[in-house]
């Protein structure tokens, strides 16, 4: 997904931007960048993270920003970041969190009007350097940020950090949350809430969707007023986000409780226990386990003191190998031993079927599987979370092109899949359970889910499963 920190101090920020964005690593860690301004010049860093981690590749650099009061850090999940320029609105550097869906198309007028993309991507234009030349072509910072709220289809929150603070803009319809934080020093702006409370800041609240804020070290001065339509990505709750996190005032960890609390009321299967696939399948267990008062327990334990997250090698043989290595079973609850797991989601299928094996090689008897969220339909065009190089890449896209003896799904076809009284939904289900090694498979209820978040769905974005949204 990516995530960003920004500071604003009377004091040096730079260890509250170096561990403020550490608290971003969680988000899918790619590359990792800070920039900072000192009061005369800006200076930035940037590294890949796919075979380390923030901390190890940025300590050794913290010197050399030492004594600067603003600064912005990311931890992208796509390109590298902040980009730095220099233009008549001043210098200024940008960090992104998002998905520009028509970057060909907005790449294709600047060229036309004679600009140039340094391609900082390798071969391809970085998309934080699109947003960066649409900001460069207002007049004003704010006439450039209201640019890419008119030119940008997909999803598109950012940070600016200028000689005057930071601009914060939410994406236009919120998918994606950034928070305000301060203490009695200055402000911080985040995507996770949970980085502030370690480092002395008190969550202040939300933008809005499509809001745009100024923040110097004196205070926050609103530049554009929320928009009236929200559509926040429900999958803040469900995965990404960190449990002590909140969003529009609602907490990571007890959404989770909810959801497994739900599933919980709706099912009956006989088992020794519950437990949670590691990390983000544990707060939903908790919640199903405390729902219908039978045992937690943690048949597998996650080593992570040399296992990064599966998600974060590119290639799909490592993520497989990684996700394999991590997850140690613990042979004193498997042996014989009836278990219902909860996990967040069904991507690819791959790291679940592998986990069954090593289940019933530990002697398991019976495995049940709870999903807390609907089977994932559609990729996400907004994020990276399901997004891949071909819709069957997901698991249920498989499967329902199995059934249907095509790999031509139209809309009208895939409606069926996404209701859960359907028979084709149950037969879905059925053919999932089966190829998984499960020997009970059922997933959250979309209204359920809705509920256990606590906002109204028109709030949401639930395209993953529905494939409703706004462009």
């Amino acid at each position: 997904m990516s995530g960003f920190f920004g500071c604003v101090s009377r004091r040096d920020c730079v260890a509250d931007v170096f561990y403020g964005t550490d608290y971003h690593s969680h988000l899918g860690t790619k590359k990792a960048g800070m920039a900072f301004y000192n009061g005369s010049e800006f200076s930035r860093s940037i590294h890949s993270l796919e075979s380390a981690y923030f901390r190890n590749k940025f300590e050794p650099e913290l010197e050399k920003f030492k004594g600067s009061l603003s600064g912005i850090g990311v931890i992208s999940d796509m390109e590298s970041q902040p980009i730095t320029i220099t233009s008549h609105l001043g210098r200024f550097s940008v960090v992104v969190v998002g998905r520009v869906l028509n970057a060909d198309e907005i790449v294709e007028n600047f060229l036309k009007e004679r600009w140039h993309f340094a391609e900082l991507s390798a071969s391809t234009i970085n998309q934080t350097e699109i947003v960066a030349m649409l900001i460069n072509s207002g007049d004003t910072f704010k006439e450039g940020i209201e640019n890419v709220y008119k030119t940008v289809k997909g999803s598109c929150s950012f940070l600016v950090l200028t000689s005057t603070g930071i601009y914060a803009a939410r994406d236009k319809y919120g998918r994606t949350p950034i928070v305000l934080g301060k203490n009695d020093d200055g402000y911080v702006v985040a995507t996770e809430s949970s980085s502030f409370d370690n480092l002395g800041y008190t969550r202040v609240r939300d933008l809005g969707p499509r809001e745009v804020v100024h923040i110097t070290r004196e205070g926050v001065v609103s530049i554009l007023q929320p928009g009236c339509r929200k559509q926040v990505c429900s999958f803040l709750w469900v995965y990404y986000g960190y449990p002590s996190s909140w969003y529009e005032g609602i907490n990571v960890e007890d959404a989770r409780y909810r959801c497994g609390a739900a599933m919980a009321r709706k099912d009956d299967v006989d088992v020794d226990f519950a437990a949670g696939i590691p990390d983000s399948g544990v707060g939903h267990a908790v919640g199903y386990a405390n729902e219908r008062r039978i045992p937690y327990k943690r048949p597998f334990v996650k080593y992570t003191p040399t296992w990064p997250r599966s998600f974060m090698p590119q290639s799909q043989c490592t993520r497989d190998l990684v996700a394999k290595m991590k997850l140690l079973p613990n042979e004193a609850f498997t042996k014989d031993a009836k278990i219902l797991f909860l996990d967040d989601s069904i991507v690819r299928g791959t790291q679940l079927k592998d986990n069954v094996v090593k289940l019933k090689e530990a002697g398991v008897k019976e495995i049940h599987m709870r999903i807390a969220c609907p089977p994932l339909v559609y990729p996400c065009m907004f994020l990276n979370f399901s997004s891949s190089r071909s819709n069957f890449d997901l698991f249920t896209r498989r499967i329902i092109r199995d059934l249907e003896g095509t790999s031509d799904l139209t809309d009208d076809m895939l409606k069926d899949y996404t209701n859960p009284d359907s028979e084709k939904y149950k037969k879905m289900v059925s053919v999932m359970a089966d190829h998984l090694g499960l020997d009970s498979l059922h997933f959250q209820r979309l209204e359920d889910l809705v509920e256990a978040i606590g906002l109204p769905k028109e709030d949401l974005c639930t395209h993953c499963w529905d494939n409703s949204s706004y462009l």
